[in-house]
């Protein structure tokens, strides 16, 4: 009976789960890291065996772009207090862009009652399925752009055309972003066009995590993206396209011994009723390049005429 409930018993029973599941010391030195934790990450055990959680590996933030490691760690909350601590984060995947999680973090005892370490347990917060299943289909209809697997273009002008027309007949209201990555050519020159494409998808898949279910975030060309934002006022808009650029500006992305970390310039425009795809596309352009004269790294809204720009 001893046997059948041995080390390598529980480890198939944790290699065979779904979610990610790794244990840490009082260092929080990993010494642990199950067959779903590398599925999630992208990192394998012998990646990370032996080293710390904060060192250069998932390193947590929060929505507002916030890093978890220093003052916030879960699981520095669970060695220290003896207390499960469940929360919602983003982390780094090892391809560089930032993944919404679940997490628990619970404490580890020895068999005197004393701490010794933590458990993380994590899962994707993403409707994967629902992805997956919306991705085949737009697969057959040839509206993704291949390279981010994001919609493209013609998707947008679809989706756009539809709901100009929904807002006319039901009064609801939406927003536009137009996200340009700054200095993309600096990225291709300096490191190569496949790393300045390993960018674009870096980027891409950031986005596309930060946005909500009912939400479009598209590929217009180039390093150019487009966001279609539904239900939401001038405020909401612009704390929607906030967060994309934080949580974008807290990605990175490893090509040899560099780090390779972007920023976004963002226009936003929330639509008018005697908007157009053409005036609406153009507003939260021209907000774009306000951003990006102003110093990049920033959201401008377009407010009809004017635009506003917001400092990072």
């Amino acid at each position: 009976m001893d046997e059948m409930f041995s080390n390598d018993f529980y480890k198939n029973i944790l290699d065979n789960l779904s979610d990610g599941i790794y244990f840490v010391d009082r260092e929080r030195r990993i010494t642990y890291w199950n067959t779903g934790a590398e599925k999630l990450t992208g990192y394998k055990a012998s990646d990370v065996i032996g080293k710390r959680c904060r060192d250069n590996i998932l390193m947590h933030v929060n929505d507002e772009g916030i890093s978890l490691c220093t003052n916030h760690c879960p699981l520095t909350k669970s060695i220290t207090d003896g207390c499960q601590c469940d929360i919602e984060v983003y982390l780094h995947h090892k391809e560089g862009y930032r993944l919404p999680v679940f997490i628990r973090a619970t404490p580890i005892r020895d068999a005197d009652g004393c701490i010794v370490g933590a458990i993380e347990i994590f899962n994707d917060n993403s409707a994967n399925i629902a992805n997956r299943q919306r991705i085949e289909a737009l697969e057959k209809e040839s509206l993704l752009d291949p390279l981010t697997g994001l919609v493209n273009r013609r998707f947008i002008e679809m989706s756009l055309s539809s709901k100009l027309s929904e807002m006319v007949r039901y009064s609801s209201s939406f927003g536009v972003l137009f996200i340009d990555i700054d200095n993309f050519k600096s990225i291709n020159d300096s490191y190569g066009h496949d790393v300045g494409d390993e960018a674009l998808k870096m980027v891409a898949k950031t986005a596309l995590n930060t946005a909500r279910v009912f939400d479009s975030i598209g590929r217009w060309g180039g390093e150019e993206f487009v966001g279609l934002i539904a239900n939401v006022n001038e405020e909401q808009l612009y704390a929607i396209a906030e967060r994309h650029r934080i949580l974008i500006e807290q990605s990175n992305l490893s090509s040899g011994t560099n780090v390779i970390k972007v920023t976004v310039s963002i226009g936003a425009a929330l639509v008018q009723p005697d908007d157009t795809m053409e005036t609406v596309l153009k507003r939260a352009d021209q907000a774009m390049y306000e951003s990006k004269a102003s110093g990049r790294n920033r959201v401008s809204m377009s407010l009809g005429a004017s635009c506003k720009t917001c400092s990072s």
